[in-house]
């Protein structure tokens, strides 16, 4: 029993003293610089809805859309991984990246649609907000 233990636990003492070959990510959002949009909806129908990002370095890499909804009001963003890297490039500013989003209009009224566009200088969130109505 002594020697599975003493084996159990130089198992796991090796283990620990491997290094970690994992690249390590932090998620960012990115401000979105533009957004096509329909000026309308009409009940039941889908839409495409494409935004367009700047990608600031090479190690920022495209995640996933942040999307929220809350009644009629729907807040959006990038969200990018970002590798944590020495060796990261800043990015040029025509590297304009366009990512959609398919939406199902399932309600009458209007929907705002609030996109994040980054912070203010007192850290509060800006956003690029329209106001599309829903028509019969």
């Amino acid at each position: 029993m002594k020697k599975i233990v003493s084996l159990i636990a130089l198992i796991f003492l090796f283990n620990s003293c491997v290094p970690d070959d994992q690249t390590d990510y932090l998620f960012e959002l990115l401000p979105v610089e533009s957004v096509e949009i329909p000026t309308e909806f009409t009940l039941g129908a889908t839409y495409e809805i494409r935004m367009y990002y700047r990608r600031p370095t090479t190690c920022h890499t495209f995640n996933t859309i942040y999307y929220d909804k809350n009644l009629n009001v729907r807040t959006i963003a990038i969200e990018s991984a970002v590798r944590q890297e020495n060796d990261c490039q800043e990015l040029t500013e025509d590297n304009l990246v366009e990512c959609h989003f398919n939406f199902l209009v399932t309600s009458n009224g209007s929907y705002l649609f609030k996109f994040y566009q980054g912070q203010d200088d007192q850290g509060n969130n800006i956003f690029l907000e329209y106001e599309i109505p829903v028509v019969n």
